[in-house]
């Protein structure tokens, strides 16, 4: 447990991040508490203009002074994460591929300031000697960075827009996972009522985009496969009936389990607009699979990509997730090595993120025997096994707790990125999503604002006019 002291509630959450980034697993309080072995006490001083930071472990105390620019409060931020990163390092000897950066968009920093005209040598310089990130990484930033804005300078993405379709419903909830999703078996009767909701608001956004030119439009969740076939057909006519696709440069549905596809549903989205699926085996271990709650095997991942194949789909991307419980380096290089032997055209590589809802966390007694294992060698493993497969990263996102302290990379065969995900990700376009638990971000310029949808299926349902206001008041 970590006490942290503040005498000014300033960059408490970024001290914070900081703090879990070197210290993993461990509480952060503000009131000493029985179980606290680690204190830092923050001392600001706006007279003096700087900062006095006191580190107190079993084994040292650490007390240093930097000076802080209150007035501006980006550079407030760096130097009073600075100082408190260099007593980190000192104290647990070990520094952070990522350094003082602990948002999820450590590319955004790259893509801007190329945005603004700096060169590679100007970033790579504000990267490694203000935010004092590892080489690996800003090269990584950089060359992400660069591939988004040239596949992005491909078509008008500042004045289009995108469409996210949230499906949340599941075969059942996986270990790892905290969204929000329903077993399909016990929400089935509702799914038909639910579409029709999600209709409505698709009624909406045809209307009030309608001046706008539509990019790219994705199925996530859930599950998307878990509706069935005439769901299927059904929510797809409708997007195709309601919205000009003739600007669409993706549509991409995420059918992740391998579970929930069948070969009548994979014809379903092949007969409609749908460019790009995801098929996300996660590992390709069958014990894994069974202990983070997958009920599907290796041989139906497998049967699943090489139906999809046939079928037709040139554009596949799978997921998978490093850090999983009780697995080890060896047990990674042999889900790569079969994925290589698969020949997807996308493979997005998760470091395990241990979320505050998922079961992971919240039943942790039930796998206090398992270890969960990342590291840089594996991480760069699946990076030289995604390079042997002819793919390049593209795009990149970190969570919080994240094993490893590392990040999530998608790599690609050029030309076949997910564009979504660099629109996101990137926060350039607005994106606008339909159905209980999405969020709508509209960009202004340099602003971004949000209307976030309930999360809750049945009070979706119930106030779905509610859902459409809170988006008519963002775009009025």
């Amino acid at each position: 447990m970590i006490l942290l002291n503040l005498n000014e509630e300033l960059y408490e959450n970024d001290l914070r991040a900081l703090l879990m980034a070197f210290y993993p697993g461990k509480s952060i309080v503000r009131q000493e508490k029985e179980g606290v072995q680690i204190r830092l006490t923050v001392q600001y001083d706006r007279e003096a203009s700087n900062v006095t930071m006191t580190l107190e472990t079993e084994n040292a105390v650490i007390k240093r002074q930097a000076a802080v620019h209150f007035s501006d409060k980006k550079q407030g931020k760096i130097d009073t994460k600075t100082l408190l990163y260099e007593i980190c390092v000192e104290e647990t000897k070990r520094k952070l591929p990522w350094g003082t950066l602990t948002g999820i968009r450590p590319t955004k920093i790259a893509m801007t300031m190329l945005n603004e005209g700096k060169t590679e040598q100007e970033i790579w310089d504000y990267m490694r000697n203000t935010m004092l990130c590892g080489e690996e990484k800003t090269k990584l930033s950089i060359q992400i960075a660069e591939k988004e804005r040239a596949i992005l300078e491909k078509f008008d993405y500042k004045n289009g827009y995108s469409l996210y379709i949230g499906i949340p419903f599941c075969p059942t909830t996986c270990a790892y996972c905290s969204f929000t999703s329903y077993p399909i078996g016990k929400w089935q009767k509702q799914v038909d009522e639910y579409l029709a909701h999600v209709e409505l608001e698709l009624d909406y956004i045809a209307k009030q985009f309608q001046n706008r030119p539509l990019h790219t439009v994705y199925f996530g969740g859930g599950t998307p496969t878990t509706l069935e076939p005439y769901q299927l057909d059904r929510i797809l006519t409708k997007v195709e009936t309601t919205f000009d696709l003739s600007n669409c440069v993706e549509f991409c549905v995420e059918a992740g389990r391998p579970d929930s596809i069948t070969r009548q549903k994979l014809e379903t989205l092949k007969r409609h607009a749908v460019t790009r699926i995801s098929i996300n085996p996660q590992t390709m271990k069958e014990e894994t699979l069974a202990l983070i709650g997958r009920r599907h095997t290796v041989e139906q991942v497998k049967q699943a990509y090489q139906l999809a194949r046939e079928i037709g789909f040139t554009n596949i991307n799978m997921d998978i997730i490093l850090g999983l419980p009780d697995e080890t380096g060896e047990d990674v290089r042999n889900t790569l090595e079969q994925l290589k032997e698969m020949a997807p055209d996308n493979l997005t590589v998760h470091s395990l993120a241990m979320k505050r809802a998922a079961r992971l966390n919240t039943q942790k007694e039930s796998f206090a025997d398992k270890k969960s294992i990342n590291s840089e060698a594996i991480v760069e493993m699946a990076a030289s096994y995604a390079k042997e497969m002819g793919m390049e990263p593209y795009y990149l996102y970190r969570q919080k707790n994240m094993t490893g302290n590392m990040e999530n990379v998608g790599y690609a065969v050029p030309g076949k990125e997910g564009i979504y995900n660099i629109l996101i990700m990137e926060e350039l376009q607005t994106i606008v999503g339909a159905g209980a638990g999405a969020t709508t971000k509209a960009v202004f310029g340099n602003r971004i604002e949000r209307a976030e949808n309930v999360k809750d299926v049945a009070t979706y349902i119930q106030k779905t006019e509610e859902m459409i206001a809170r988006k008519q008041k963002l775009f009025s």
